[in-house]
């Protein structure tokens, strides 16, 4: 089935493409939520404003998307964790919602579903984190763990 996208779909395409999706994910899921709609010449008109006002607001949000992604560049998120000695495993770990804390407590406000973590971070180290601001703009985070030092005991 060709349809419309009237937003932006992960893995699909952009505002305004017309594109072919088998007929039960458009039915089931793109038509309901409003995500798309048939393709049509009817369609196709009634929706050529709607789609351009979403592309000059989208053009308009990458401007913004930019600044804030070069500012978290240079952020750096340190986490204090327990581990286990050997091979630096953490008893936890570190997830996306871990870091949009991290990133609201330094004054981003990140939804943690646009920090894509390939998984969540178990190993002490250096790891990146990637940061979906828009469609077209992302940004690195540079996420620090280190060990959680040992109290001595005074005994």
């Amino acid at each position: 089935m060709d349809i419309i996208l009237l937003e932006n779909v992960e893995d699909l395409g952009m505002v305004g493409q017309t594109v072919r999706v088998k007929d039960g994910y458009a039915r089931n899921y793109l038509l309901p939520r409003k995500l798309a709609c048939v393709a049509t010449q009817e369609n196709r008109n009634f929706y050529r404003t709607l789609i351009e006002a979403k592309q000059r607001k989208l053009a308009r949000l990458k401007v913004s998307a930019q600044q804030q992604a070069q500012e978290l560049r240079s952020v750096v998120l340190t986490f204090i964790r327990k581990s286990r000695d050997e091979e630096a495993r953490l008893f936890g770990s570190v997830t996306n919602a871990d870091i949009a804390r991290a990133l609201e407590s330094q004054g981003y406000e990140i939804d943690r579903k646009r920090i894509n973590l390939p998984e969540p971070i178990k190993k002490l180290g250096e790891h990146r984190a990637i940061i979906r601001l828009h469609p077209e703009v992302t940004a690195t985070v540079t996420v620090l763990v280190k060990p959680e030092e040992e109290k001595a005991d005074a005994g």
